[in-house]
């Protein structure tokens, strides 16, 4: 991509208007981070933090034209580029909109033309100067809005892997017993997390059942199958029996009009039904304790003839 900052003129005529423009900064600096905070009146961060981080953008950047590096590609710029990726990405994490992360650049505009122009003692270097200044904070200011983005995609990524892990929690219903309860569409991304999430409890808590409930997916595809199929393999790996729970009418008939196979998989229409299986197989019943009218409730025992786990 062409630099903004690169023009038909004469390079001698840019370094000295680069040159001139660090002077600006620094002889004027006080004068234009004044301005330049007016400029920003709408902006969230206080008076004092946007007059420090105006002081230190000002100091690098009269620093980085001062070593008659004019484009903002150069080396001596990389301070520039590097503060500014910063404090886009720290903005895109507090929320603030491209458009205002932008704005700390291209304010600063107003109060440089003003200086300059105030300052000029001739037409054609003013010209000069201006169209140099401008180039220049309007190739700063598009990296900013690209560092912004950046910082604005990492942070939505980060926040997507935290929700899926907060969408599937392993839940231990009993001893020996895992349930994964599933909402929404699996894939691939989401099956990883499950698998991980789940295979690690297997390791943590030494279960022997892990109940895998689909009442919450939607849709089931043959994709969503094959994933679900590799959860029960790996969690058998592991040692322990996947029983697939939550399987509605219009989930089994999709199943069939696909053709996929289970295998030996156990299904259960409901989680509780699942559970009641895995008691079972983990040699406990579920039994009435009292009757209804004591308010007594279940609870899961032995089976008859079962030592006690």
């Amino acid at each position: 991509m062409t630099n903004p900052t690169r023009s038909s003129r004469a390079p001698g005529a840019t370094r000295a208007s680069a040159s001139r423009l660090a002077q600006l900064l620094a002889q004027h600096q006080n004068e234009l981070i004044a301005e330049w905070l007016d400029a920003q009146g709408g902006a969230r961060a206080g008076a004092s933090e946007i007059r420090r981080q105006g002081r230190e953008f000002i100091d690098l950047l009269a620093a980085a034209l001062a070593n008659g590096d004019e484009s903002v590609d150069g080396r001596g710029f990389e301070a520039v580029r590097a503060y500014l990726a910063d404090l886009s990405k720290t903005r895109a994490e507090q929320g603030y909109s491209s458009s205002e992360t932008a704005t700390f650049v291209f304010a600063l505009k107003g109060p440089i033309f003003s200086r300059l122009r105030a300052d000029a003692t001739d037409a054609a270097l003013l010209g000069e100067d201006i169209w140099y200044a401008s180039q220049l904070l309007d190739s700063l200011g598009l990296q900013t809005v690209e560092a912004f983005q950046r910082g604005r995609e990492g942070l939505i990524a980060r926040q997507q892997q935290d929700m899926l892990e907060l969408s599937t929690p392993v839940v231990a219903l009993w001893e020996g017993v895992l349930a994964l309860p599933m909402i929404g569409t699996l894939d691939s991304a989401r099956t990883q997390v499950v698998m991980e999430t789940l295979l690690q409890r297997i390791v943590d808590t030494g279960a022997d059942i892990a109940i895998l409930d689909i009442t919450g997916v939607p849709t089931v595809d043959t994709l969503t199958a094959q994933h679900l199929l590799k959860t029960v393999t790996a969690a058998r790996l592991m040692g322990a029996e996947c029983i697939i729970s939550g399987i509605r009418p219009q989930i089994a008939q999709t199943i069939v009009h696909l053709g996929v196979d289970l295998g030996n998989v156990t299904t259960k229409a409901s989680l509780a039904d699942a559970f009641r299986l895995a008691l079972q197989r983990t040699g406990r019943a579920v039994v009435r304790t009292a009757g209804p009218a004591s308010g007594g409730g279940s609870m899961a025992s032995p089976a008859p003839g079962t030592p006690r786990g």
